[in-house]
């Protein structure tokens, strides 16, 4: 038996949109049903590099399919400017659950960015008006793109407003979008007054203090303690969805305010879980503000590697390798 690799491109050819997102569906789903193992991230502090690692380990059961995995995932900030490497990395280790062989080894980096525009989707499709035509994007980056391509997989996207302070960012974005959908720069005040805004930026100061009656938000960039997108006026008005009640805590959007005490456990409507298995209802009122705090959890890298795995043992993608020798 043979282990697949999986580059950047086989992940990408493998992770088919709107097979991801419903897949990252029927992970919140099993998280939900508590039919998932997935013990808390864990960090490796490396101050001296300014970076750091952190594992992502996770098992998760749908009706269909069982899967599990581990990602090895990097933060190096200095890494474009000082090593010509990107900030972030990631190794994604797919398993058999019932051997542990490991069926793929795969390009975590590009997983990690389709599973959380896939993510975003969900989020979407559960709190965004039904006739939410306008996007708007806080950041300009990679993840741009797939909040972009996956959001509009869920919603009828017509118009989008990108607003970032690098201007080449903005300039690549329009490039690759403009013929499919009405593209303009605009200011986060701007982009704030669309039906749907994502907000995806490293900041550690609000950027965001005010958004239009009946948008809902993908706060998508907090992922370490210190870090806040939205300002807490928004957050504390909002109805208010998590993905992980300790990661968002720790290090999600809510993070800052949450340790300040100016939110509790009485501000959070519910983890989105609960939303998709019907537990919790979502939007309510088509004039309230919803905001999903994203933090990325490792059962999405588990459901979208199923994805890429599925779809290359069956289109013959990737390159088979002898990993693992047979017992002696």
């Amino acid at each position: 038996m043979e282990t697949l690799l999986l580059d950047q491109d086989a992940v990408e050819a493998g992770a088919q949109t709107t097979d991801v997102i419903d897949a990252v569906e029927r992970a919140f789903a099993a998280y939900a049903r508590g039919d998932v193992q997935m013990p808390p991230k864990s960090y490796i502090e490396l101050p001296q590099h300014n970076g750091d690692f952190r594992s992502m380990p996770a098992y998760l059961r749908t009706e269909d399919w069982e899967a599990a995995g581990v990602k090895w995932v990097n933060v190096h900030p200095d890494n474009p400017t000082k090593h010509d490497l990107p900030t972030v990395m990631g190794t994604m280790i797919y398993s058999d659950p019932e051997t542990a062989f490991p069926l793929a080894l795969m390009d975590g980096t590009s997983l990690t960015r389709l599973r959380t525009g896939a993510a975003a989707a969900v989020a979407t499709r559960h709190l965004a008006r039904e006739d939410a035509t306008s996007l708007g994007l806080v950041g300009a980056g990679v993840q741009s793109y797939t909040q972009l391509d996956a959001i509009a997989a869920v919603r009828d996207i017509e118009k989008v407003v990108v607003s970032d302070v690098d201007e080449a960012a903005v300039a690549a974005f329009i490039d690759r979008y403009g013929d499919s959908y009405d593209v303009r720069e605009g200011t986060i005040e701007e982009a704030a007054e669309c039906d749907i805004l994502s907000t995806i930026t490293p900041v550690t100061e609000p950027i965001v203090h005010a958004v239009a009656d009946g948008t809902h938000v993908n706060a998508i960039g907090a992922d370490a303690a210190g870090k806040q997108e939205l300002a807490d006026e928004i957050l504390r008005d909002a109805t208010l969805v998590i993905d992980d009640y300790e990661q968002c805590t720790h290090s999600g959007e809510i993070n800052v305010p949450w340790s300040e005490g100016l939110l509790t456990d009485e501000d959070i409507h519910a983890e989105l879980g609960d939303i998709v298995v019907g537990e919790t209802v979502g939007r309510t009122d088509p004039d309230e503000i919803t905001v999903f705090d994203s933090t990325g959890l490792a059962i999405q890298d588990v459901a979208a590697a199923h994805v890429v795995y599925e779809y290359a043992a069956e289109t013959d993608i990737g390159t088979p390798f002898s990993f693992v020798g047979s017992e002696r």
